[in-house]
């Protein structure tokens, strides 16, 4: 079901943009290595994020 994907996308999406909001408050810190980890997380979170909306896509496609 496209919907399904849809959601799964938009809480990667989500989850990455909290990652990155995290990232920037460390690295304004001076905290570099905890930036650095959320900076990969938002970076894992971002490629299932579009994995997932790739799937919703071309779901949505074949129902037309």
């Amino acid at each position: 079901m496209p919907t399904e994907s849809h959601t799964k996308a938009a809480e990667h999406h989500e989850n990455a943009a909290k990652s990155h909001r995290t990232a920037a408050t460390h690295h304004s810190k001076g905290e570099h290595a905890k930036g650095q980890e959320e900076s990969t997380k938002a970076q894992s979170h971002s490629k299932t994020a579009r994995d997932h909306s790739e799937t919703a896509h071309n779901k949505s496609q074949s129902h037309k």
